[in-house]
């Protein structure tokens, strides 16, 4: 049962604005987001079956195939209309707030909050939904979080053409400038991280080998300008095998994790 207030921008974009479940299908970016997610947590995960708490899980896009490989996943969601969908595709899901969960302590192997951070504009609620991300893991056990790159709308803005309008241009700005996105036009109310920032955002809550990892690499913003222009999907063509392949490449030079959309932290609890 939900306690905490969830900003209403963000409630009333992924209630009636924008269609979740389609969002990492829809686009070629959207799809190197998923495989690149995909690859980097099938490298850190224990193996199945370990019990995956999925917080800020929307419809299950991630619960879809972690169930798929064996893993029994929890999912969290403050969205009523993402937890029904959920329950379709993961072992188990409710409705719940990323800083206030209503589950027990040290109960699961793994905690992701693939989507909290990124709508939480305080420092204070991303630090409490970390916190409760280190209640509810095992001793021991891997939470990985995310976050959208600070320089992501600039990136994104550029291959859509759209800095030559004065609107935009000042948006991106104020992003730049401050970390937030009001809400007010396009995308909901979102904060944008640095790497260095989201690194000691996962270590200053006692998560131990915080590192953080580029997700979408340096040319995803390729692929969506490609799309836009062209009208036709690369999902799968030889300049997606490129794009995912320079992720890849760029993965160990912490100076490229700027030019990623979103960027993935990892980190374990210490051991008892």
């Amino acid at each position: 049962m939900l306690r905490m207030e969830i900003a209403p921008e963000v409630m009333a974009f992924y209630s009636a604005t924008i269609d979740e479940s389609q969002r990492l299908t829809m686009s070629a970016d959207g799809a190197l987001e998923l495989l690149r997610t995909q690859e980097l947590l099938r490298r850190l995960l224990p193996a199945a079956p370990a019990r995956v708490l999925d917080v800020g899980g929307g419809p299950g896009a991630h619960a879809r195939w972690l169930v798929a490989d064996g893993y029994a996943v929890h999912v969290v969601d403050p969205v009523p209309r993402h937890v029904e969908a959920a329950r379709r595709v993961a072992t188990s899901a409710e409705v719940g707030d990323a800083r206030e969960l209503d589950l027990g302590d040290d109960g699961f192997d793994v905690v992701l909050v693939l989507g909290p951070l990124y709508h939480l504009l305080e420092r204070a609620d991303r630090d409490r939904a970390l916190a409760e991300a280190y209640r509810v893991v095992r001793p021991g056990g891997l939470v990985a979080a995310a976050g959208i790159n600070r320089y992501a709308s600039l990136f994104e803005h550029t291959a859509f053409a759209h800095l030559g309008k004065d609107s935009v241009r000042e948006s991106i700005e104020g992003i730049l400038r401050t970390q937030i996105h009001d809400g007010k036009k396009s995308f909901t109310a979102a904060y944008f991280h640095s790497g260095a920032e989201l690194r000691d955002e996962v270590a200053e809550a006692g998560f131990e080998d915080a590192e953080v990892f580029g997700i979408e690499g340096p040319t995803w913003g390729m692929l969506k300008a490609t799309e836009q222009y062209t009208k036709e999907s690369v999902t799968g063509s030889a300049l997606f095998e490129s794009a995912l392949t320079a992720a890849r490449l760029a993965e160990p030079y912490p100076e490229l994790l700027a030019a990623s959309s979103h960027m993935l932290a990892v980190g374990r609890r210490p051991a008892a």
